[in-house]
Parts: structure tokens; sequence; C-alpha cells
């Protein structure tokens, strides 16, 4: 059985993990000029300049270096929607060892891209992540490698965790953390350090209306696995989580949120506009759930949204998305 991570191994996770990413900056929003009146109490983590553009390195240098280097001496391979690939690309590069990324066909191109800028092999596998990762399960046992889990590893868990720590080192009187979910590793590692320092904040999840995979296993009482995914945050549309972040969600998450796509892109609108913050569509989720009244702050409420990663969603010259292209050499599909 794998067991959470407790506030120890988070602080672990932050010693471990030291000099490999960027203690990121906690921003004020306000003065804003639209919706000042929810500006006003909200700060932003900017996970956007975290190396590789996501919060998704810290959690994927943590697993890296907590392995032992025999276990990583064949090469490292995992299953992403783009963000936890490009973690597990960066922590491959920086311990010299070989990386194979398996990705659904949504995975925008510039993704693709990065991925092999970082050396890392890419198989393109399925139509969601969870088609990728039964992939990637596949060549990682018939291979001998390394195998990280994007969102259901302890030491992945550990090192999103330490985003909570940085938060409520810096703002200590917070009251709300606005965060948003896929399958659950960045909530879950959140959610286990800010309760520990300060029992009473409040955890909200946000996730995509056509992806509500935690929203739905709470409902449910456990578990379960949506019959389709339809949203465009592709980093955030997964058909099933985890037992383990079930449970840590389940103990420790006040509430989850939906938003629209639509919601989305503006959310990442009024970031780029705002705040000259470059998100892609789940960076902007939790902003979104504030935007769009999805969540209801209470008067003096002090809240903050993670911006989880960097894209171009919010940007006028985001048609022209997808339209660079990876050369094909390091490409295999499935």
């Amino acid at each position: 059985m794998t067991f959470a991570p407790g506030i120890d191994e988070i602080c672990a996770a932050a010693e471990r993990i030291r000099g490999f990413v960027r203690r990121t900056p906690l921003l004020t929003a306000a003065p804003v000029q639209k919706q000042p009146e929810l500006a006003r109490g909200l700060l932003l983590k900017l996970e956007t300049l975290q190396v590789t553009g996501s919060f998704k390195a810290r959690g994927a240098i943590s697993a890296v270096l907590a392995s032992p280097p025999k276990r990583l001496r064949r090469g490292i391979v995992t299953a992403s929607g783009g963000n936890h690939g490009l973690g597990v690309a960066y922590g491959g590069w920086a311990m010299k060892v070989p990386t194979t990324i398996f990705l659904p066909r949504s995975v925008a191109g510039d993704k693709i891209a990065r991925l092999g800028a970082w050396g890392a092999r890419v198989v393109i596998s399925g139509e969601v992540w969870d088609d990728s990762n039964r992939s990637a399960l596949q060549h990682a046992e018939a291979e001998g490698l390394a195998y990280i889990h994007s969102f259901a590893d302890p030491d992945v868990i550990a090192g999103q965790g330490t985003i909570a720590l940085e938060i409520l080192d810096e703002a200590p009187d917070l009251d709300t953390l606005l965060v948003a979910v896929g399958g659950g590793g960045l909530i879950s590692g959140i959610a286990i350090a800010a309760k520990a320092l300060k029992g009473g904040i409040r955890i909200v999840g946000v996730e995509p209306m056509g992806a509500p995979t935690l929203h739905d296993s709470l409902a449910a009482g456990r578990p379960v696995e949506l019959a389709s995914i339809d949203t465009a945050a592709v980093t955030l549309g997964l058909r099933r989580s985890e037992t383990l972040n079930f449970a840590i969600v389940r103990s420790t998450v006040d509430r989850i949120v939906l938003v629209r796509d639509t919601e989305m892109r503006a959310g990442a609108r009024w970031l780029w506009r705002e705040m000259g913050v470059a998100a892609e569509l789940s960076g902007a989720a939790a902003v979104t759930a504030l935007l769009s009244g999805r969540y209801r702050p209470a008067a003096g409420e002090r809240v903050c949204a993670i911006v989880a990663g960097a894209g171009t969603d919010g940007m006028e010259v985001n048609s022209q998305r997808g339209s660079s292209r990876a050369s094909r050499s390091s490409i295999t599909e499935r």
C-alpha cells in the first residue's frame, strides 16, 4: 500500500529540491481595471515562472532525486498531459539519464518540442492521459525502467506540497487556497502541508465541467472513472484519479467547484491583460473560479489562487497555437 506523505516528508522534499526549482513569486493582484472587487484580497502564486513552466517540476524532480541511482540507471518513463512530462524530462536531463514520455494525441505541439529540447524521447499513445499511462506502465515493465506516476507518487505529492510552504511563509493570514485539480497530485500536496501549518485554512479545488473526476468521485464516495472527457484543458483531463489522491482529497479538501472551458479562457485573458501573466487554461482554472463566481469569497476573505502553468491561451495570438512543429525524429506514434 502507498502511504500519503506528511508535513515532515514535504519539508524534506523542500530541502531535496532546493537549487533545482525556483521559489516563485507571490503577487498581490490589485490594482486591476476589470473586476477590482475580486482582486482586493487576492494573491497569485505564479508557478508559470517555475522551471519548465509549471508546478510539475517540483514533484517530478522530488521523485527523481528521491530514487536510488541504481533504479534510474536504465532510464525513466512516465505518462503526462504535458507538464509532468516536462518536469520528468528536466529531472532526467539534470541526472543525465534517458527519459521517455508517453503523451496523448491532444497534447500541444509546442510541449512536444520543449520535451525534445530537454532530451526526452516522446511516444504518442492514446486519446487521454489514462491511455498513455497504460502504455507507459507496460513499457517500464518490459524495459526495466523507473516509472514515475504523474500524481499518485508520494514523492511527487510531497514536491507539490512545497508550494504551500512558500505561500504560508509569506502570507500566514490566508483564509483560502484555490487549486486546479487534474489527477489530484497538486491539491493533495498543498492540502496536506497547508492543513498541517494552519488547520483552519480552506482548500477549494477547481475542475473543468468536462472532466469532473474528483468532484464526481467525492459525490460517489469512491474513485470513479468518467465515461468521457470533454475539455480543452488537456492537463486537467483524466478519466480516473487514484485511491491515494482520493483519500487525501476526501479528508483535507473543503470543496470542489466546476468551471467551463469558456470561463477558463476568459480567466487566462484576464491574467494576461491585467497582470501580463501568460497562463494555459489549466493554469487559469483557480483564478477562473473567482472571476466566474463559481467560488464567492466572504467579505474580507484572504484568498490565494495558484496559477499552475504557463501558456498562450489568454493571448490574442493564440489562434496560431499548434503551428510550431517538433522534429519528428524523436517522436513515436502508437
